[in-house]
């Protein structure tokens, strides 16, 4: 079963999150009302997924993505707020979030984000999707103008790449490629090296940027 920390500034939107993922055997282990809180409860329970909030007092959800990048603690983020505004969508990819979700969405698809992050995966809510991309290519690089020159992907690297933009973990991605799980590792590493990037999810963002991906 996969655990969760939910983070939430509303008592009954935690009540209701908790209830919900319970019902879909998605087992909630802790719960907390901003980023400080959410960092105990997270070093208490150790998650395989962090469900977090953007708009909180005190430390809100992109302090808390930076808290846990520079804590080197790498449990993946499912971000799930009421809002769509491309610069705090940015904000929060670039921060660290592995997903952006709105509270509009069904059980199934909460579920399903949940599921896709613990595996490894990446997930995007599709209604933000056109709007981020041009957010992104007419924007700055989302690794920063100190980032290292893009070297070339190979076609296998492509292939790789495209899926995890796709949001498959890197079990999806073996079986859809036929390749041994390790390989993928290795295949997904070496594009984080020459895309310059920090984790799959920069790795998408700058490939977008720069019209590698499409």
């Amino acid at each position: 079963m996969t655990r969760v920390v939910v983070v939430d500034d509303q008592a009954l939107v935690r009540q209701g999150i908790r209830g919900l993922l319970e019902v879909a055997e998605v087992e909630v282990v802790g719960v907390a009302d901003d980023g400080q809180s959410a960092l105990d409860v997270i070093a208490a329970t150790a998650p395989d997924v962090i469900l977090l909030d953007l708009r909180m007092p005190r430390y809100d959800g992109i302090w808390t993505l930076k808290q846990l990048r520079g804590r080197g603690i790498g449990i993946p983020v499912l971000v799930l707020t009421t809002f769509a505004d491309d610069t705090l969508v940015l904000d929060a990819l670039r921060a660290g979030a592995r997903g952006y979700l709105l509270k509009d969405v069904t059980l199934e698809q909460l579920t399903r984000a949940v599921h896709t992050l613990a595996e490894g995966g990446t997930l995007i809510a599709p209604s933000i999707t056109d709007r981020l991309l041009r957010a992104i290519r007419s924007g700055p690089s989302p690794v920063g103008a100190d980032a290292p020159p893009v070297q070339d992907l190979t076609e296998r690297e492509l292939e790789v790449l495209r899926l995890v933009a796709e949001g498959y973990s890197n079990r999806e991605i073996s079986e859809a490629l036929f390749l041994v799980e390790g390989t993928v590792k290795n295949h997904v590493s070496t594009i984080l090296l020459k895309l310059g990037a920090r984790d799959r999810t920069n790795a998408v963002l700058r490939a977008l940027h720069e019209g590698i991906l499409r």
